[in-house]
């Protein structure tokens, strides 16, 4: 078992800057991927961002690229999703989740899931 906590959602206004935080504890040796994703009230969950193992290799959804960067500590068992450029659109409930091999966009790949943060951008 992985247990997932992720923390750092707050209140934000459009053009600010959050960074969220996910620390893993358990059996973290079983960890590869590890991926952000968000969930807006009445959407499906979606991909937000993910990052290999050894934090070479990493995608984003196209809404995210290049105002989003995600990174990780494996020392800590800690993965970040630094949040620039914030938009009202990114409005969600943020989780983290993990799965023991390569990157993948499904959330039905990943295997542990936290209990999500929220970010809510307003204008």
């Amino acid at each position: 078992q992985v247990q997932l906590v992720e923390s750092g959602g707050a209140l934000a206004q459009a053009g600010d800057s959050l960074r969220l935080s996910c620390a893993a504890s358990g059996r973290t040796f079983t960890i590869n991927t590890m991926g952000w994703f968000r969930q807006a009230p009445g959407k499906a969950r979606e991909f937000v961002a993910a990052i290999s193992w050894s934090g070479s290799s990493t995608y984003y959804a196209d809404s995210v690229k290049g105002r989003f960067t995600i990174s990780r500590d494996n020392a800590k068992n800690t993965v970040y999703l630094q949040m620039n450029s914030l938009k009202p659109e990114d409005t969600a409930v943020y989780y983290c989740a993990t799965r023991n091999v390569g990157l993948a966009f499904d959330p039905r790949a990943y295997v542990y899931w936290g209990q999500g943060t929220q970010v809510t951008v307003s204008l």
